[in-house]
């Protein structure tokens, strides 16, 4: 049986590196078409986030800005479409409206609503949520919003005039939200809208970024000048499994876990191998 077992490590270890590819592609594929359901435990980052939304006051208006585009996706987005769905399911009267300080992430958002507050929840347009889109200037922007509003956006993304949006009516400039979620892949970004928004007029804020940038931002956290953050896939993952409903943060971590397990498991079985060559090679330098 040993002997057996050695042979079979020894031919593993020698495969041809094409199927070692495959079997990558394999096990990252079928948890995302078919979800694992592996058991996800939320960090007190993403539980803070989660707490404080559930917080809010009733018709509580909420700035959404995204600010991210195709390549980051996969992380920012399952962080979005979660927020939203968050928002609108506690049937609490809130208005969302969505800013974007990056051209693809006036489409990444659009997407999103589409998904969530159309197709999900069936709500209106101009009353519910509304879409104010990209404009370029990156800090200017967010200087502009907080000073104000209306003299940057005349127009919503649709080109609807601002004074004709029912949900509009009282929204000036950046105190009269009550919360922002910045869902940030680089910058302008997270730490903009901290140092010219958040900070200087007390908003409170929250994030999601990309795992990368967490670093960046925990001081912010830390600091409570940000009130949680969704690090990453994992803590997109983290948000959908607090609000109960799966998504792509989840099965995109059903993935990575079951790819990194059976990178490992290629790891170990490759080191096995040359250990018992090089044990056998000994043996017969000896004899």
């Amino acid at each position: 049986m040993m002997n057996y077992l050695i042979e079979l490590i020894l031919k593993l270890a020698k495969v041809d590196r094409r199927w070692i590819f495959l079997t990558i592609g394999l096990v990252v594929l079928i948890p995302l078409l078919y979800p694992l359901a592996l058991p996800i435990r939320p960090g007190k980052d993403s539980k803070q986030v989660y707490d404080f939304v559930e917080a809010l006051e009733d018709s509580s208006k909420v700035l959404l800005s995204c600010e991210y585009g195709p390549s980051t996706k996969p992380e920012i987005h399952p962080m979005v479409t979660s927020l939203l769905h968050h928002l609108f399911s506690l049937n609490k009267g809130h208005k969302v409206y969505v800013v974007c300080l990056w051209p693809d992430g006036q489409f990444m958002a659009e997407e999103a609503l589409d998904e969530v507050a159309v197709e999900r929840f069936g709500l209106t347009y101009g009353e519910d949520f509304v879409m104010l889109g990209f404009r370029p200037g990156a800090e200017a922007v967010v200087k502009g919003i907080v000073s104000d509003l209306r003299k940057l956006y005349t127009i919503d993304a649709k080109g609807t005039k601002i004074e004709n949006i029912p949900m509009m009516k009282g929204i000036n400039r950046f105190e009269d939200f009550d919360f922002l979620f910045s869902g940030s892949a680089g910058y302008p970004g997270t730490t903009e809208w901290v140092q010219f928004a958040a900070d200087p007029t007390d908003v409170p804020m929250s994030t999601g970024t990309t795992s990368i940038q967490v670093n960046e931002m925990m001081p912010y956290v830390l600091g409570g000048q940000i009130k949680g953050i969704l690090a990453g896939m994992p803590g997109a993952a983290e948000y959908e499994e607090l609000i109960g409903v799966k998504g792509i943060g989840t099965s995109g971590m059903d993935a990575q876990s079951v790819a990194h397990f059976v990178i490992v498991l290629f790891i170990v079985l490759g080191n096995l191998g040359y250990f018992i060559e090089r044990k056998r090679s000994k043996r017969h330098q000896g004899s």
